[in-house]
């Protein structure tokens, strides 16, 4: 499966739409990392607890996005847009949401 944010395959043809697909994810943070990031926002730099969070929820979110691709049929995903939310009462979720094209390729 090919995952672009470009609108078309280089040296590939759009033989067929298949529709949009999404994939999202919901991610919480938990006590101890939100204790750890602080820590860090404290003494200044770089938070690798956040960072983590927010590369594993971005896999995810393409991984969701992908599989959904896959069941229409797809052998493509063009136009790939990755938004990022903060969620919840204190801000403690992380939402992630990849949305593109489902594409049949020539």
């Amino acid at each position: 499966m090919i995952l672009t944010t470009t609108p078309t395959v280089e040296g590939r043809t759009i033989a067929e739409y298949r529709g949009i697909v999404f994939g999202e994810v919901i991610a919480g943070i938990n006590f101890m990392k939100d204790f750890m990031a602080s820590i860090r926002n404290f003494t200044g730099g770089r938070s690798q607890t956040y960072e983590n969070e927010l590369v594993n929820a971005r896999q995810q979110a393409l991984h969701e996005l992908e599989r959904r691709a896959h069941d229409l049929g797809a052998d493509a995903v063009v136009g790939i847009d990755i938004d990022y939310e903060v969620l919840g009462k204190e801000g403690g979720m992380l939402m992630v949401t990849a949305s593109g094209t489902a594409v049949r390729l020539r």
